[in-house]
């Protein structure tokens, strides 16, 4: 018989997503699947959405607003499948992407063997993704992938995964008080677990960008402030529990000055800490560099200001992106449903 896999997706307030996300998991050519659907306690649609699909197998429970973390960790208790696929409420996968992975497992011994995907960022056009490598396209050693990840601060989307549920088992729950980067903190300890990273190419996630919406996004909040140094903090502990050689500790090094500009000058204790750190490692943090279009705001109205609206800007940028490719695609779907008529 071949192994259960379970798709696991938390969900608030994701109407105006959730619909296409549980029809990408329902396509999956791979035949044995359960979908697991924990609303996370939304203020709109998503729960009467998502319960729509119950007659297609899926699965829907809802629970008070705890979080994405503590819904996955709900989704996972209900599961009974033999690999894991998350996937959040927004991003879609394509149909083979299991089935693909599950081809390349299925030839491993091992049972600590992960697999990932190619995944391309999209607004609204999925079919317009944008599939850019990195240096973690491809089959890599856990040490190797986590010093890369951290090194050049690479990002993978949890959808990409697949993992056996017995590692996932010994990897532990995810953590419910990190409010940012609890997915690159949990599939850090997935991978501490693995013998092996196997990159799938024709397996496809669609990554659906978020911008300032996003859970990840950290803004001025000081304790999504706290809760980013903590994860940082953790990358750096389990890395250095593989191999800690110079190679490693300069990748730390360099993984804390990318995200001092967070911390900087608002958060001075953080800063603090993050100095410490970078000289016992062997090195030594500067002050962030700001961008030299922002050189003349920096000039007149200060450092503080400047920094302001370098990291303020993309996120405008991005709405106005997401606004117009929102256009582009209502024009789109009109006209197929004018075509289709015909």
């Amino acid at each position: 018989m071949q192994p259960l896999v379970s798709i696991l997706i938390p969900a608030f307030n994701a109407q105006e997503w959730i619909a296409d996300t549980l029809r990408s998991a329902i396509a999956q050519t791979w035949p044995r699947k359960e979908i697991v659907v924990v609303d996370d306690g939304s203020t709109d649609q998503t729960l009467a959405i998502a319960r729509q699909f119950e007659s297609h197998g899926v699965c829907v429970v809802t629970q008070k607003n705890q979080g994405a973390a503590a819904a996955r960790n709900k989704a996972f208790s209900l599961s009974q499948g033999d690999y894991i696929q998350w996937l959040d409420a927004d991003d879609l996968l394509a149909p083979d992407k299991i089935a693909r992975q599950m081809e390349v497992l299925d030839r491993c011994r091992s049972k600590r063997t992960v697999a990932s995907s190619a995944w391309g960022r999209f607004l609204y056009r999925y079919y317009r993704a944008e599939f850019v490598p990195t240096a973690l396209w491809c089959d890599l050693p856990p040490t190797e992938w986590l010093l890369r990840k951290m090194g050049q601060n690479l990002y993978v989307p949890s959808a990409t995964w697949l993992v056996n549920r017995e590692l996932t088992e010994a990897a532990g729950p995810w953590d419910t008080s990190l409010l940012v980067d609890d997915d690159g903190e949990y599939f850090c300890r997935v991978l501490l677990l693995s013998d092996c990273f196997r990159f799938v190419p024709e397996a496809r996630v669609y990554y659906r960008a978020s911008g300032g919406n996003t859970v990840s996004y950290i803004g001025r909040s000081d304790r999504k402030r706290e809760a980013q140094f903590r994860s940082l903090q953790l990358h750096i502990g389990y890395l250095r529990s593989l191999e800690d050689s110079e190679r490693v500790r300069a990748a730390c090094v360099r993984f804390l000055q990318t995200w001092l500009i967070y911390f900087y000058p608002e958060r001075p204790d953080i800063v603090e800490r993050a100095e410490q750190m970078a000289k016992e490692l062997g090195g030594q943090l500067e002050v962030p560099r700001l961008s030299w279009k922002y050189s003349w705001i920096q000039a007149v109205f200060g450092w503080g200001l400047a920094k302001r609206v370098q990291l303020l800007l993309p996120n405008l940028r991005w709405s106005l992106e997401r606004f117009w490719d929102r256009m582009l695609f209502r024009l789109e779907s009109r006209r197929l449903t004018a075509d289709s008529g015909t």
